[in-house]
């Protein structure tokens, strides 16, 4: 009999709780919801995937492929904060809930290799190294010795 009061309290009262499918309070501000990339942005040198706590995305450079599992991703936005290109960006609202595993899957075109340094490679295989003329040099002059 103790707790007839509180219970014709509770009953009076307002609920202490939200009817949450009806009623959805706005998200706090800087909240890390969820994650989306900016592919054009992109230049696929997979440091995201390298910091990655949980180890959720997965960068193909050759093929210009980025992709993260977003129900293996704990959303630390440590991925977005390492970003060299700042191309990852977290939305201020949470996934909504699925019945299926989707995979988050991203096609962009990878950065094209340096000119210079792609001519530089071949001329340098093409000249001879000072240091190879300067020991062939010495092998004579010792073969002269004796």
């Amino acid at each position: 009999m103790l707790f007839t009061p509180t219970v014709i309290k509770n009953l009076l009262k307002k609920p202490a709780t939200r009817l949450y499918p009806f009623t959805v309070r706005e998200p706090f501000p800087n909240y890390r919801g969820e994650l989306y990339i900016d592919i054009d942005a992109c230049i696929f040198c997979g440091t995201c995937a390298r910091k990655c706590p949980s180890q959720c995305i997965e960068v193909d450079k050759e093929q210009g492929l980025w992709s993260c599992d977003p129900h293996a991703c704990v959303y630390c936005g440590i991925c977005r904060d390492t970003c060299p290109t700042k191309c990852l960006h977290m939305k201020d609202v949470h996934r909504k809930p699925m019945t299926e595993r989707i995979m988050m899957v991203e096609k962009g075109e990878p950065p094209k290799p340096k000119k210079k340094a792609a001519e530089a490679a071949p001329k340098a295989e093409a000249e001879p190294k000072a240091d190879d003329a300067d020991k062939g040099e010495s092998k004579k002059a010792d073969a002269k010795k004796k």
